[in-house]
């Protein structure tokens, strides 16, 4: 029988920690192969597993650098730049010098060490024994010590905060799913021109009819204008430095596309002097740097320099703006010359042009549309209930505070 004391062990006694690498950038057949290759931004969010890169490496790219090929259910954690940043492995992966592979050991599961870490992590980015890890080394994990139970409360734990995790990602794939289903329907009534006529039938390969515009040929009765008749664009404002607070008082802060990086809003800042504000329902974006990611604001938020909002002047517009924005900002990303646009003006925005549709399709187009960003909306609450639940779980678990039942309905696992 198992002894229900917990053990103290250094965190290189409970996992195997592997160097990642980069192969030549000037060796063309070392890239675009079938092998995954990570860096932070790829799994830089609060989502646990990861599936795609970036970036791919062939076998020779692989072989002929330092870096390794980590395992599906093997962990990933970033050691420079952006400390901290961590996910679990959906398929197995390459991945650079800026991270480390970890592996758990036989007295753990990789389960459970994503969750220890995701709890230790904190403690690793605050301060630990008296100082700040600005990077992770290989020492780290020998200085970075915890307590933890038998494998049996490890599975019993790992399973609990799997669970919500789970119901989170399968959310995240319907919300894709559910975009994917907005776009196509946007692309087909107001790029190709196919929607219902009067008699139901493809406007465009049923014989309708059109004329020519400054955008190319469009149907009879619609126009060309810009963004600004549609909607109004609000550009961010920094507060001051000293109305900045981490206490939740005034309203909380998107300074740019890092606080809703992923679509998902998470400021890690709160202001109690906005300057400009964005109301619910309006759309934030990101001007500076990282632009685009267009997100609906779920409450009032105050808009730093690097975001701008796009209210819709009438409701109607609303699911039409959000699908014109990505468009737009997919345009912005380069210029003409073909170098990255690091930078969205108000003006770019207002004077965007665009194709403004007949009224009652619009009309149909909103009604149908409606439904699917509700739908969204309400998955996302889920999950923001869900995180919720889980992190306040999650220390509470990872401390011994709150002990898990060790009953066969708790302990039984799927594999």
């Amino acid at each position: 029988m198992e002894s229900n004391e917990w053990k103290e062990y250094r965190f290189s006694e409970l996992v195997e920690i592997i160097g990642g690498g980069t192969p030549k950038t000037n060796v063309e057949k070392y890239w675009n192969g079938d092998i995954p290759w990570l860096s932070v931004k790829d799994f830089n969010s609060d989502n646990r597993k990861i599936y795609y890169t970036e970036k791919t490496i062939t076998k020779e790219g692989l072989k002929n650098s330092s870096t390794n090929l980590l395992e599906e259910g093997d962990l990933i954690i970033s050691a420079r730049g952006t400390v901290g940043a961590l996910a679990q492995l959906g398929r197995p992966m390459a991945f650079n010098q800026s991270c480390y592979g970890l592996k758990a050991k036989k007295i753990t599961s990789n389960d459970f060490i994503y969750y220890l870490l995701k709890y230790k992590i904190r403690e690793i980015k605050q301060n630990i024994h008296g100082s700040v890890f600005d990077t992770i080394t290989r020492n780290t994990f020998d200085v970075l010590t915890a307590k933890i139970p038998n494998i049996k409360e490890q599975k019993a734990i790992a399973n609990i905060l799997s669970t919500l995790d789970e119901k989170i990602e399968t959310n995240n794939k319907i919300n894709k799913k559910l975009e994917e289903m907005a776009q196509a329907l946007f692309k087909h009534w107001f790029v190709d021109f196919e929607f219902p006529n009067e008699n139901g039938k493809p406007y465009k390969s049923s014989g309708g009819e059109m004329v020519e515009s400054e955008l190319g040929e469009i149907p009879k009765g619609w126009k060309v204008d810009k963004l600004s008749s549609i909607a109004e664009i609000i550009m961010g404002q920094s507060p001051k430095s000293d109305t900045y607070n981490t206490d939740k008082i005034g309203l909380p802060l998107l300074n740019g596309a890092t606080d809703f990086q992923n679509k998902n809003l998470s400021p890690s800042k709160y202001t109690s002097d906005p300057k400009k504000v964005g109301e619910k329902g309006d759309f934030v974006f990101g001007v500076r740097a990282t632009i685009g990611l267009v997100t609906e604001l779920d409450d009032r938020y105050a808009i730093g320099r690097g975001s701008g909002i796009a209210r819709a002047f009438d409701n109607m517009y609303k699911e039409f703006l959000y699908e014109i924005l990505n468009i737009a900002f997919s345009n912005f990303q380069y210029t003409a010359s073909g170098s990255v646009y690091l930078n969205v003006s108000k003006n770019d925005l207002e004077d965007y042009k665009l194709v403004i549709p007949d009224i009652n399709i619009l009309r149909r187009y909103h009604k149908i549309t409606k439904s699917i960003l509700n739908q969204k909306e309400n998955l996302k609450r889920e999950n923001a209930v869900l995180e919720k639940l889980r992190d306040t779980l999650l220390p509470k678990l990872m401390s011994g505070e709150i002990r898990v039942p060790l009953d066969d309905e708790v302990l039984s696992e799927k594999n």
